[in-house]
């Protein structure tokens, strides 16, 4: 069930400089990187602002309502990326002379998801006479005319697959539109916000309306951490968005809120990596919007006040605690389901798990969590009420989920309510009656796509390392060489080692010391005993790891240290 291939990159042919070092100029050739020029990332490497569709005629109508002085509401969704993309709209427009500016996310449990009616309803009233949307709207059409039929206007910003048709908003910018030739469709809905606010501040300052705008270049703290946290691949244009975005939080150009999580994750500012805002802020301030309501996190975005944010860091480090518990009781709930199907062959393709106990805000981390460990899609539902249920999917490389999902309801009418994400997560809604008819549906659809021996994960390793690259030096030269990410892994290297040393550490993790001819390692595999099936190691044994190689920081001193994301027992 939870057998892995350890699969080596195949590394391309490319003119990459020779000032390099020889380790970087292997990893960054497997990631498609061809030429130096591709490694300048820089802000004038960006595409241009006029090639996003529909800028110009969401910026005009922004600037309209910034002459009448319209009061305008900004509706986020309800996780990092929504929640980066409300602070910096909200942020910028204030800084622009917006006469007023507020904001309202979703409470998930109560409205669901986009802009609903309900939210309309929600947000009138405030007494806007433009809703904003970030990071949601593209699917939202009974909101958008709700909206128009109380007299306000609606703008809307998204990045997600949209539907056969479109909503009938003032205006929409979204890269992934039909017909819209955007280079890049890999843009975070803060990457989307981003662009929109730069046009904006440009053409308001053309114009005459802010004839000495504040740059929007300020906030790439933000964009960052949103591109970051929301997964999107990251191409060149969005590495550029993160690489800026870091060199801020670095230099201490970032807003408060962004300083106080990292100081409640023990992370320092002055050499914060991608990694850290993906793995240590960026679930900090999920938890909120799963477990409790985004505002939370918004807020603590929005804040210029250092005690302020401190405060709203604390709240939201105890709710991603309480989200990591119930996270693992909830998982290994699903294992135990899993188990129970005995083996891989019985293991339906399309895997869709229920219990009546579920948390409805930790179901996409179950699915995340299981499809991990039975290297298939799969979906977790929980109770929403008692004649619908909601889940989250998660899928695998080659099986497009959205699409899969969207056979299933044009095969099997009123089988979902509705659904929407992308290739490799989605959201749905169905009726809690039709559970077992949809369970099998899904398994069906999931089977045109893969096969049971598809059915097998894979370890993408960037081979072995020298002796000379098995340093504390070259560890420092791969977390300053990012950023890493979706798409643009973080280097993971494979080798054999002897167990010298090993014992557990908080209950979960495996720490150990291992050989490697005479250099001896300290590793240390996360999560390692939340499975049960994971191998029983002892010293002496000899082991095939795949591990990152990582800066570990204590008492003011600095070790090398291998975190291990695989170990086979090999001899």
């Amino acid at each position: 069930m939870t057998s892995r291939a350890i699969r080596r990159r195949e590394t391309a042919s490319a003119d990459l400089s020779g000032e390099l070092h020889p380790l970087l100029r292997r990893l960054y050739a497997a990631r498609g990187i061809t030429s130096a020029d591709e490694l300048a990332l820089t802000l004038d490497q960006l595409i241009p602002i006029s090639q996003l569709g529909g800028i110009s005629e969401a910026v005009d109508l922004l600037c309209r309502h910034f002459v009448r002085g319209s009061h305008i509401v900004v509706v986020g969704d309800f996780d990092a990326d929504g929640a980066t993309s409300t602070a910096l709209v909200v942020r910028q427009l204030s800084r622009l002379g917006f006469a007023k500016v507020g904001f309202i996310v979703p409470n998930r449990f109560e409205y669901g998801y986009g802009l609903t009616p309900e939210i309309v309803r929600l947000a009138a009233q405030q007494g806007p006479q433009l809703i904003v949307t970030v990071d949601n709207g593209i699917a939202s059409h009974a909101g958008v005319l709700e909206a128009q039929s109380l007299g306000i206007e609606t703008l809307v910003t998204d990045h997600h697959l949209p539907a056969a048709t479109l909503p009938a908003a003032a205006a929409i910018v979204n890269p992934n539109a039909p017909g819209d030739g955007f280079p890049s469709k890999a843009l975070a809905g803060v990457g989307v916000a981003f662009y929109l606010m730069a046009a904006l501040t440009r053409e308001m300052q053309a114009r005459g309306l802010n004839p000495k705008p504040p740059p929007v270049a300020d906030l790439l703290d933000l964009v960052a951490l949103g591109t970051v946290a929301d997964l999107v691949p990251l191409d060149r244009n969005n590495r550029v968005l993160v690489q800026q975005g870091l060199r801020r939080i670095r230099a201490g150009r970032c807003v408060p809120g962004i300083r106080a999580l990292l100081e409640s994750s023990n992370r320092s500012a002055a050499s914060v990596v991608a990694t850290d805002l993906g793995f240590q802020i960026g679930p900090r301030l999920n938890a909120a919007g799963r477990l409790d309501d985004m505002s939370v996190g918004i807020q603590c975005l929005l804040t210029d006040d250092e005690p302020t944010a401190r405060m709203l860091a604390g709240r939201l480090a105890q709710l991603n605690h309480d989200r990591k518990e119930l996270e693992l009781q909830m998982q290994q709930e699903a294992m135990l389901v899993v188990a129970d199907m005995r083996d891989d062959a019985s293991l339906p393709l399309g895997l869709c798990l229920f219990d009546e106990t579920w948390h409805q805000g930790v179901v996409g981390l179950v699915a995340s969590r299981v499809k991990e460990r039975v290297h298939r899609p799969v979906i977790a539902l929980a109770r929403a009420d008692e004649k619908s249920l909601k889940g989250s999917a998660r899928s695998v490389p080659n099986v497009h989920i959205r699409d899969v999902l969207d056979a299933v309801a044009s095969r099997h009418p009123g089988l979902i309510d509705k659904f929407g994400g992308h290739a490799m997560a989605a959201g749905l809604t169905l009726p809690a009656a039709r559970l077992a008819e949809f369970q099998q549906a899904f398994d069906e659809e999931v089977s045109r796509w893969m096969t049971h021996d598809d059915a097998t994960g894979v370890v993408h390793s960037d081979g072995e390392l020298t002796r000379d690259e098995l340093t504390l030096d070259v560890a420092h030269l791969l977390r300053e060489s990012g950023p890493w990410g979706q798409a643009f892994p973080e280097p993971l290297f494979d080798g054999e080692f002897v167990v010298r040393a090993v014992r557990v550490l908080g209950e979960r993790h495996l720490k150990m010391e291992v050989l490697r001819d005479d250099q001896l390692c300290d590793a240390i595999a996360f999560r390692y005993f939340d499975h049960a099936d994971s191998p029983q190691v002892e010293p002496g044994q000899r082991v095939r790891l795949a591990y990152r190689l990582d800066v570990n920081q204590y008492n003011g001193t600095e070790r090398l240290q291998l975190v291990v994301e695989y170990l086979e027992r090999s001899g």
